[in-house]
């Protein structure tokens, strides 16, 4: 394996932190988050404790201090133990960062330090039912009124719906305009007028709870507004790059762990007087999926150098989230292969692994958006006048 560099003696101890966290907290119930479809608020609660959440903010905001390194090891970790459930990264390196870099002192004083002792989970309100991907096409609307902003429509597809005491609510504060009409809302869902729908069922990720919002007239202080009215798709564009790299980390990392998982099986695996290792098609198959994906661990830890520089471009992180989940789903499936009958079992990691591997490549920017953004750079666009 080619050796990694970008990490320090520090940051390998706080991996240390992060497996006995999984092992102790995560893994033993994880099973059981599946079929209730959420995990415990408890859990966040210790991934506070640790400093396990909001890794790279401020100390003087609540969080630990640290930088992304810290976040991509919690990212790769839950990742390589198949833990959906948790999502840690979208409360701290998706959310969190609009907060940071958007919110005034005090909204930031307010939620980031009860986010980082996991007291307030959050959520990002984006997709509708008429579509995920177009932001600037969104009907949700908050509708200025004095003070406040009241606020109709309903979201779908929303990671942490059921859990969230809090979301960053993406509406149209003027129906009359597309982008421009889009602006951010900080919305506590303890407020008269918010209804949570059902916990959706999935083909994967299942401990992860997925939900319809609904909003009917719902009132929020025109003080929970984050950044400027209109401003709202401008904000979202700037994490873009981050949260695609944040896709990446954990595909690459999903298909080490489907790769050693595999290696295991077929090396113990017994089939007409040999193991499955020992068939010419098991070498080439495993020896060809690991060059791919240790190409790719390479391409991802570039990636995160450059951000880490602030220097990694959106359609980068496009093209390298698009090529690694497309590389996680071919990694699953021709690994499942290896294991018959089992392969078709819940009970196995590479199961679970291969149903949570699908999403992928829908989350975060569906596949075909990646490839329009990758588009839209490298080849010229002749428009009909």
């Amino acid at each position: 394996m080619i050796p990694r560099t970008l990490f320090s003696p520090e940051h390998e101890s706080f991996r240390d932190t992060v497996r006995r966290f999984i092992e102790e907290h995560v893994t033993p119930h994880h099973a059981e988050w599946e079929h209730v479809g959420q995990v415990p608020r408890s859990l966040w609660q210790k991934a506070g404790e640790l400093g396990l959440l909001l890794c790279n903010v401020p100390e003087s905001y609540g969080g630990q201090g640290g930088d992304f390194l810290h976040s991509a090891i919690l990212i790769e970790e839950m990742a390589r133990a198949g833990a959906t459930g948790p999502t840690f990264y979208l409360h701290s390196d998706i959310v969190a960062p609009y907060l940071l870099d958007f919110g005034t002192e005090a909204q930031k004083n307010r939620w980031l330090p009860r986010m980082a002792r996991g007291e307030v989970v959050v959520a990002l309100g984006m997709s509708e039912p008429s579509g995920g991907s177009d932001v600037q096409n969104i009907r949700t609307q908050a509708i200025r009124d004095g003070d406040d902003y009241v606020i109709n429509g309903q979201k779908v597809f929303i990671t942490n719906g059921h859990s969230a005491d809090l979301l960053l609510l993406a509406c149209k504060t003027d129906p009359t305009q597309r982008g421009r009409g889009v602006s951010l809302l900080l919305v506590e869902t303890d407020r008269p007028g918010f209804t949570r729908g059902r916990k959706l069922e999935k083909l994967g990720c299942k401990a992860q709870d997925t939900s319809e919002l609904f909003f009917s007239d719902l009132r929020v202080p025109a003080s929970n507004l984050l950044g400027e009215e209109g401003a709202g798709f401008k904000i979202l564009m700037t994490q873009l790059a981050q949260e695609r790299l944040v896709q990446a980390i954990r595909a690459v990392s999903a298909s080490e762990a489907a790769l050693e998982w595999t290696r295991s099986y077929v090396t113990d695996r017994k089939m007409f007087g040999q193991t499955l290792a020992d068939f010419q098609n098991t070498r080439f198959t495993l020896a060809n999926l690991h060059a791919q994906v240790q190409a790719q661990r390479v391409y991802v830890d570039r990636c995160i150098e450059l951000h880490l520089q602030q220097a990694l471009d959106p359609v980068d992180a496009a093209a390298c989230k698009l090529v690694t989940t497309d590389l996680q789903f071919s990694v699953m499936d021709q690994c499942l292969q290896f294991f018959g009958g089992w392969g078709y079992m819940w009970e196995y990691p590479i199961t679970r692994a291969f149903a949570d591997a699908r999403m992928c490549r829908i989350g975060g920017g569906a596949a075909e958006v990646m490839k329009q953004i990758i588009a839209n750079q490298i080849l010229p666009t002749t428009r009909r006048a």
